[in-house]
C-alpha cells in the first residue's frame, strides 16, 4: 500500500471519528425521560427536519428548550390506567382531560398551540409566558402541544420553559382558565367533586389574602376540622396537634369573583385541584347542605362514591 493511500485512509478515519463525536455531542443536547424533555435549537441543521416529535408518559413534568428554532410537538399521555379512580358513572372515553401549564418567569422564544387534526389553536403567546402565571386548557384525547419558535432578528439567548400537569376526572379546569374555577355547584356536581377532586376538606375561612401581583386572585386561609382527602400535603396539622391533629390548616387559591368573603365564619365543604403544589378551589357548599345532599343520595343509591361523614 502506498504512503499516499495510507495517509488518505488515516485522514478518512479521523474525519469519521470527528463526525461521530459531533453526533454524540448534538444528541447530548437533547435529553428526555418519561416525564421531562430538554433540548437546544443549536443542534438543528439545515438538512435535518425542523419539527421534533417528543413523547412523554407522566402526569406531570417539564420542558426546557434553549435557543428555540423550528418546532416541537409534545405528545402527553398519563402513566396510569385511564380507568383508575373514576366514579361508576364515568369511562375513560367520557372523562374530562386537560393540561395545566406553568411557564418559568421570563420564558421566551416560542408560542404554545394546541394541535388537533392538523389545526393549530393558540394557547400561550410569547408575551403570555413572561409573567409565569399558570393556565389550564382542555386537551383532546388525540391532541398534542405544538411549540413553535418565534422569529427574532437578534441572537440573544432565549429559553422556552414550563412545567405541566395533566388533569382528569372531576377537575374543573376548562379552556384558557386559571388553575381553578370556583363555583357553587349543583347537587350532582358536588357529589362528583367529592369523589374525584384532589382535596376534600371541611372547615371555615379564617382570613382572605389578596395577591399583590394579580388583582383577580387571592388565597383563603382555611382551618379544617376534617380532611377527607388530599393527594398532596397542602393541609398540615395546626399547631399543637402533630400526633393526632384535631385541626388542619392550609391555603386555598381562589379567584376573587367567587365572593367567598360572604361565607367567612360559616362551616363549608371545599373541593378542588392541586396544581404545582398549590390548592385551587373548585366546587364548594355549606357543609350542612352537603350532608343533606349526600344522605339523600345514599337513600336513593345515586351517590357515585362513599365517604365517612361521621
Amino acid at each position: 500500500m502506498s504512503a499516499g493511500r495510507t495517509v488518505c485512509l488515516c485522514a478518512l478515519a479521523l474525519l469519521l471519528l470527528l463526525l461521530a463525536r459531533c453526533a454524540r455531542g448534538g444528541a447530548a443536547q437533547y435529553s428526555s425521560d418519561q416525564c421531562s424533555w430538554r433540548g437546544s435549537g443549536l443542534t438543528h441543521q439545515s438538512h435535518l427536519r425542523d419539527v421534533e416529535q417528543v413523547y412523554l408518559r407522566c402526569s406531570e413534568g417539564s420542558l426546557e428548550w434553549l435557543y428555540p428554532t423550528g418546532a416541537v410537538i409534545l405528545n402527553l399521555r398519563p402513566n396510569t390506567d385511564p380507568a383508575q379512580n373514576l366514579p361508576r358513572s364515568q369511562t375513560p372515553q367520557t372523562a374530562a382531560r386537560g393540561v395545566c401549564l406553568r411557564p418559568r418567569a421570563g420564558s421566551s422564544g416560542a408560542s404554545v398551540f394546541l394541535r388537533r387534526d392538523g389545526e393549530l389553536t393558540l394557547l400561550l403567546s410569547e408575551e403570555d409566558q413572561a409573567s409565569g402565571r399558570q393556565r389550564c386548557f382542555s386537551l383532546p384525547q388525540q391532541g398534542a402541544l405544538f411549540i413553535e419558535a418565534t422569529a427574532h432578528r437578534d441572537i440573544s439567548k432565549r429559553v422556552t420553559a414550563f412545567q405541566y400537569q395533566l388533569t382528569s376526572g372531576g377537575d374543573q379546569s376548562n379552556s384558557n382558565s386559571a388553575a381553578g374555577v370556583c363555583r357553587s355547584c349543583t347537587d350532582e356536581q358536588i357529589l362528583m367533586a367529592v369523589c374525584t377532586s384532589d382535596f376534600v376538606v371541611r372547615g371555615i375561612i379564617q382570613s382572605i389574602e389578596e395577591d399583590e401581583d394579580d388583582e383577580g386572585q387571592g388565597s383563603l386561609e382555611v382551618l379544617s376540622s376534617r380532611v377527607f382527602r388530599q393527594k398532596k400535603r397542602v393541609f398540615l396539622p395546626a399547631a399543637g396537634g402533630i400526633r393526632r391533629p384535631a385541626r388542619w390548616s392550609g391555603l386555598i387559591r381562589v379567584q376573587k369573583k367567587c365572593g367567598l368573603e360572604l361565607e367567612r365564619g360559616a362551616e363549608l365543604l371545599f373541593t378542588g385541584s392541586v396544581r404545582f403544589g398549590e390548592a385551587w378551589l373548585g366546587c364548594w357548599s355549606q357543609y350542612k347542605d352537603f350532608l343533606q345532599i349526600y344522605h339523600s343520595a345514599l337513600e336513593t343509591g345515586t351517590n357515585p362514591c362513599h365517604i365517612h361523614t361521621d
